[in-house]
Protein backbone atom coordinates (compact mmCIF):
# COMPACT_ATOMS: atom_id res chain seq x y z
CA UNK A 1 0.00 0.00 0.00
CA UNK A 2 1.56 3.44 -0.97
CA UNK A 3 1.71 6.00 1.42
CA UNK A 4 -0.35 9.23 0.71
CA UNK A 5 1.89 12.17 -0.24
CA UNK A 6 0.21 16.16 -0.29
CA UNK A 7 2.50 18.49 -2.28
CA UNK A 8 5.34 16.29 -3.04
CA UNK A 9 6.21 15.06 0.62
CA UNK A 10 5.19 12.36 2.89
CA UNK A 11 2.81 12.30 5.93
CA UNK A 12 5.25 11.20 8.29
CA UNK A 13 8.00 14.47 6.68
CA UNK A 14 4.96 17.13 8.43
CA UNK A 15 5.04 15.59 11.86
CA UNK A 16 8.55 17.09 12.96
CA UNK A 17 7.40 20.97 11.66
CA UNK A 18 4.19 20.54 13.44
CA UNK A 19 5.92 19.55 16.48
CA UNK A 20 8.42 22.08 16.02
CA UNK A 21 5.60 24.84 15.42
CA UNK A 22 3.94 23.84 18.59
CA UNK A 23 6.68 23.86 20.92
CA UNK A 24 7.14 27.13 19.62
CA UNK A 25 3.87 28.36 20.26
CA UNK A 26 4.35 27.17 23.96
CA UNK A 27 7.26 28.41 24.31
CA UNK A 28 5.90 31.82 23.24
CA UNK A 29 3.06 31.11 25.59
CA UNK A 30 5.11 30.48 28.68
CA UNK A 31 7.01 33.13 28.49
CA UNK A 32 4.02 35.80 27.59
CA UNK A 33 2.53 34.47 31.20
CA UNK A 34 5.18 34.76 32.35
CA UNK A 35 6.19 38.00 31.74
CA UNK A 36 2.50 39.33 32.89
CA UNK A 37 2.75 37.39 36.46
CA UNK A 38 5.65 39.21 37.32
CA UNK A 39 6.35 37.91 40.63
CA UNK A 40 3.65 35.67 40.76
CA UNK A 41 4.29 33.63 37.81
CA UNK A 42 3.07 29.90 37.39
CA UNK A 43 6.67 29.19 35.63
CA UNK A 44 8.57 30.07 39.35
CA UNK A 45 8.17 26.49 40.96
CA UNK A 46 10.22 24.79 37.27
CA UNK A 47 12.60 27.32 37.29
CA UNK A 48 13.12 26.60 41.38
CA UNK A 49 13.33 23.26 40.27
CA UNK A 50 15.85 23.33 37.48
CA UNK A 51 18.13 25.64 39.17
CA UNK A 52 18.12 23.20 42.20
CA UNK A 53 19.27 20.38 40.00
CA UNK A 54 21.43 22.23 37.50
CA UNK A 55 23.24 24.69 40.13
CA UNK A 56 25.12 22.34 41.84
CA UNK A 57 26.47 20.82 38.74
CA UNK A 58 27.25 24.45 37.26
CA UNK A 59 29.07 25.51 40.46
CA UNK A 60 30.81 21.99 40.48
CA UNK A 61 32.28 22.70 36.84
CA UNK A 62 33.01 26.32 37.92
CA UNK A 63 35.42 25.11 40.29
CA UNK A 64 37.48 22.43 38.27
CA UNK A 65 37.76 25.23 35.45
CA UNK A 66 38.64 27.86 37.75
CA UNK A 67 42.42 26.60 37.98
CA UNK A 68 42.72 26.86 34.57
CA UNK A 69 40.86 30.07 33.50
CA UNK A 70 42.85 32.05 36.10
CA UNK A 71 45.98 30.57 34.96
CA UNK A 72 46.70 33.47 32.25
CA UNK A 73 45.20 36.09 35.06
CA UNK A 74 48.15 34.80 37.18
CA UNK A 75 50.73 35.18 35.06
CA UNK A 76 49.88 38.63 34.63
CA UNK A 77 49.61 39.52 38.51
CA UNK A 78 52.80 38.05 38.91
CA UNK A 79 54.42 39.92 35.58
CA UNK A 80 53.08 43.08 36.70
CA UNK A 81 54.29 42.38 40.48
CA UNK A 82 57.97 41.69 39.23
CA UNK A 83 58.07 45.06 37.24
CA UNK A 84 56.57 46.91 40.92
CA UNK A 85 59.28 45.02 42.58
CA UNK A 86 61.71 45.78 40.43
CA UNK A 87 60.58 49.97 39.89
CA UNK A 88 60.64 49.85 43.68
CA UNK A 89 64.09 48.57 43.98
CA UNK A 90 65.83 50.82 41.78
CA UNK A 91 63.99 53.90 43.32
CA UNK A 92 65.79 52.56 47.09
CA UNK A 93 69.29 52.61 45.28
CA UNK A 94 68.47 56.01 43.54
CA UNK A 95 67.55 56.87 47.46
CA UNK A 96 70.31 55.17 49.01
CA UNK A 97 72.46 56.98 46.75
CA UNK A 98 71.31 60.10 46.92
CA UNK A 99 71.51 60.63 50.52
CA UNK A 100 75.05 59.04 50.71
CA UNK A 101 76.01 61.77 48.00
CA UNK A 102 74.26 64.22 49.84
CA UNK A 103 75.84 63.34 53.01
CA UNK A 104 79.39 63.61 50.61
CA UNK A 105 78.40 67.21 49.25
CA UNK A 106 77.40 68.73 52.60
CA UNK A 107 80.75 67.34 54.34
CA UNK A 108 82.95 68.92 51.30
CA UNK A 109 81.09 71.95 51.24
CA UNK A 110 81.83 72.57 55.10
CA UNK A 111 85.92 71.52 54.46
CA UNK A 112 85.70 73.74 51.52
CA UNK A 113 83.96 76.66 53.46
CA UNK A 114 86.83 75.94 56.80
CA UNK A 115 89.58 76.33 54.41
CA UNK A 116 88.15 79.36 53.04
CA UNK A 117 87.98 81.00 56.35
CA UNK A 118 91.66 79.31 56.86
CA UNK A 119 92.82 81.17 53.98
CA UNK A 120 91.46 84.25 55.47
CA UNK A 121 93.10 83.92 59.14
CA UNK A 122 96.27 82.71 58.04
CA UNK A 123 96.65 85.05 55.24
CA UNK A 124 97.70 82.46 52.59
CA UNK A 125 96.52 81.73 49.07
CA UNK A 126 95.39 78.28 48.42
CA UNK A 127 94.71 75.87 45.58
CA UNK A 128 92.20 73.01 46.87
CA UNK A 129 92.46 69.75 46.18
CA UNK A 130 91.57 66.25 47.04
CA UNK A 131 93.25 63.20 48.59
CA UNK A 132 92.87 60.82 45.98
CA UNK A 133 94.91 58.09 47.18
CA UNK A 134 96.89 56.79 50.44
CA UNK A 135 99.75 54.83 51.42
CA UNK A 136 103.88 54.51 51.08
CA UNK A 137 105.70 56.38 48.22
CA UNK A 138 109.51 55.64 48.04
CA UNK A 139 110.93 55.29 51.04
CA UNK A 140 108.35 57.02 53.07
CA UNK A 141 105.30 55.11 54.68
CA UNK A 142 103.34 58.16 55.44
CA UNK A 143 102.02 60.16 52.01
CA UNK A 144 98.97 60.66 50.32
CA UNK A 145 98.02 61.43 46.86
CA UNK A 146 96.20 64.90 45.74
CA UNK A 147 94.46 65.40 42.45
CA UNK A 148 96.52 69.04 41.64
CA UNK A 149 99.96 69.39 40.22
CA UNK A 150 102.25 71.81 38.44
CA UNK A 151 99.28 72.81 36.26
CA UNK A 152 98.07 74.12 39.52
CA UNK A 153 100.57 75.54 40.58
CA UNK A 154 101.14 73.26 43.41
CA UNK A 155 105.15 72.52 43.61
CA UNK A 156 107.75 70.44 46.20
CA UNK A 157 108.17 72.12 49.22
CA UNK A 158 104.78 73.94 49.53
CA UNK A 159 102.68 73.80 52.95
CA UNK A 160 99.53 71.85 52.82
CA UNK A 161 96.68 72.09 55.44
CA UNK A 162 93.00 71.91 55.87
CA UNK A 163 90.67 73.35 57.95
CA UNK A 164 91.41 72.14 60.94
CA UNK A 165 95.39 72.47 60.60
CA UNK A 166 98.46 71.45 59.40
CA UNK A 167 98.48 67.99 57.21
CA UNK A 168 101.82 68.39 55.96
CA UNK A 169 104.15 69.28 52.34
CA UNK A 170 104.67 68.80 48.59
CA UNK A 171 107.28 66.12 48.10
CA UNK A 172 106.82 66.00 43.91
CA UNK A 173 104.34 67.31 41.82
CA UNK A 174 103.39 65.74 38.30
CA UNK A 175 101.08 68.14 35.79
CA UNK A 176 98.16 66.93 37.34
CA UNK A 177 98.59 64.97 40.99
CA UNK A 178 101.04 65.53 43.87
CA UNK A 179 102.31 63.63 46.75
CA UNK A 180 102.03 64.94 50.36
CA UNK A 181 104.11 63.59 52.94
CA UNK A 182 102.01 63.76 55.85
CA UNK A 183 103.47 65.57 59.46
CA UNK A 184 102.61 61.53 61.06
CA UNK A 185 105.49 60.23 59.05
CA UNK A 186 108.39 58.99 61.54
CA UNK A 187 110.69 60.79 58.61
CA UNK A 188 108.86 64.11 58.99
CA UNK A 189 110.70 66.73 61.04
CA UNK A 190 108.79 70.00 61.49
CA UNK A 191 109.42 73.13 62.93
CA UNK A 192 107.18 74.19 65.97
CA UNK A 193 106.42 76.75 68.82
CA UNK A 194 104.45 76.92 71.80
CA UNK A 195 101.39 79.28 70.91
CA UNK A 196 101.29 80.80 74.73
CA UNK A 197 105.04 81.17 75.12
CA UNK A 198 106.23 81.51 71.81
CA UNK A 199 109.33 78.77 73.12
CA UNK A 200 110.66 76.91 69.48
CA UNK A 201 111.29 73.27 68.98
CA UNK A 202 111.31 70.36 66.58
CA UNK A 203 108.19 68.40 65.74
CA UNK A 204 108.51 64.59 64.98
CA UNK A 205 106.29 61.87 63.71
CA UNK A 206 105.55 58.23 64.95
CA UNK A 207 104.58 56.97 61.60
CA UNK A 208 100.74 56.04 63.18
CA UNK A 209 97.67 57.32 61.01
CA UNK A 210 94.50 56.66 63.22
CA UNK A 211 92.89 58.37 66.20
CA UNK A 212 95.53 57.24 68.01
CA UNK A 213 98.29 59.17 65.86
CA UNK A 214 100.62 61.58 68.06
CA UNK A 215 103.71 63.74 67.69
CA UNK A 216 106.53 64.44 69.89
CA UNK A 217 107.55 68.05 70.41
CA UNK A 218 111.31 68.64 71.77
CA UNK A 219 111.59 72.10 72.72
CA UNK A 220 115.42 73.99 72.08
CA UNK A 221 114.94 75.03 76.02
CA UNK A 222 114.71 71.88 77.66
CA UNK A 223 113.79 73.43 81.04
CA UNK A 224 110.32 74.63 79.32
CA UNK A 225 107.62 73.10 80.61
CA UNK A 226 104.22 73.54 78.53
CA UNK A 227 101.00 73.47 79.87
CA UNK A 228 98.61 71.00 79.46
CA UNK A 229 96.03 71.98 76.40
CA UNK A 230 98.61 74.67 75.06
CA UNK A 231 98.06 74.95 70.89
CA UNK A 232 101.25 74.48 69.01
CA UNK A 233 101.63 76.08 65.87
CA UNK A 234 104.09 75.88 62.87
CA UNK A 235 108.01 77.84 63.06
CA UNK A 236 108.02 78.21 59.92
CA UNK A 237 110.81 77.96 57.14
CA UNK A 238 112.87 80.75 55.30
CA UNK A 239 110.79 81.55 52.54
CA UNK A 240 107.97 79.42 53.84
CA UNK A 241 109.72 76.78 52.48
CA UNK A 242 108.67 74.03 53.06
CA UNK A 243 106.39 75.13 55.98
CA UNK A 244 104.76 78.67 56.11
CA UNK A 245 104.32 79.95 60.08
CA UNK A 246 101.56 80.02 62.15
CA UNK A 247 99.16 76.82 60.83
CA UNK A 248 97.70 74.93 64.11
CA UNK A 249 99.30 71.51 64.52
CA UNK A 250 97.83 70.38 67.67
CA UNK A 251 98.07 70.82 71.15
CA UNK A 252 99.69 69.43 73.96
CA UNK A 253 98.57 66.15 75.57
CA UNK A 254 101.02 65.17 78.38
CA UNK A 255 104.69 65.84 79.09
CA UNK A 256 107.45 62.91 79.02
CA UNK A 257 110.70 63.77 81.58
CA UNK A 258 113.42 61.75 81.06
CA UNK A 259 115.20 62.28 84.54
CA UNK A 260 118.69 60.45 83.31
CA UNK A 261 119.25 63.19 80.84
CA UNK A 262 117.35 65.86 82.18
CA UNK A 263 115.24 66.09 79.50
CA UNK A 264 111.52 66.86 78.74
CA UNK A 265 109.18 65.87 76.02
CA UNK A 266 105.93 66.98 74.81
CA UNK A 267 103.26 64.77 73.42
CA UNK A 268 101.12 66.20 70.96
CA UNK A 269 97.51 65.44 69.69
CA UNK A 270 97.12 66.73 66.19
CA UNK A 271 93.89 68.53 64.96
CA UNK A 272 93.84 66.92 61.75
CA UNK A 273 91.83 63.33 61.24
CA UNK A 274 94.01 61.97 59.16
CA UNK A 275 92.65 59.01 58.81
CA UNK A 276 89.62 60.99 57.19
CA UNK A 277 91.79 63.05 55.08
CA UNK A 278 89.75 64.24 52.07
CA UNK A 279 89.73 68.05 50.71
CA UNK A 280 93.14 70.27 51.58
CA UNK A 281 94.43 73.53 50.40
CA UNK A 282 98.74 73.94 49.08
CA UNK A 283 99.43 76.82 50.16
CA UNK A 284 100.88 78.80 47.67
CA UNK A 285 102.09 82.66 46.64
CA UNK A 286 99.06 85.13 46.44
CA UNK A 287 98.28 85.90 43.04
CA UNK A 288 99.45 82.24 41.59
CA UNK A 289 98.23 81.37 38.07
CA UNK A 290 96.62 77.76 38.13
CA UNK A 291 94.38 75.94 36.49
CA UNK A 292 91.51 75.45 38.82
CA UNK A 293 89.69 77.35 41.65
CA UNK A 294 91.82 79.85 43.68
CA UNK A 295 91.56 80.64 47.27
CA UNK A 296 93.11 84.16 47.88
CA UNK A 297 93.71 85.19 51.35
CA UNK A 298 91.26 87.57 51.76
CA UNK A 299 88.95 84.19 51.42
CA UNK A 300 87.63 85.40 48.17
CA UNK A 301 87.62 82.71 45.17
CA UNK A 302 90.03 83.70 42.35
Amino acid sequence: MRERRWGGRSHDDRRPTSALIALLLVAITVITVDAQAGDRSPVDPARRAVGEVLGPAQQGAATVVRPFTSVPAWFRRKSALQEQVATLEAENARLRQQALTTDLDRNRLAEYDGLTRAAAETGYAMVPARVIAFGPMQSFTRTVTIDAGSDAGVLPDMTVVNNDGLVGRVLRSTRSTATVLLILDAHSVVGARIGSSMEIGFLTGRGVVSKEGRLDLELVDETTVPAFGEVVLTWGSRGGAPYVPGIPIGKVEAIVSNPRETTQRAIITPFVDFAALDLVGVVVPSGSASDRTLIEADGSIG
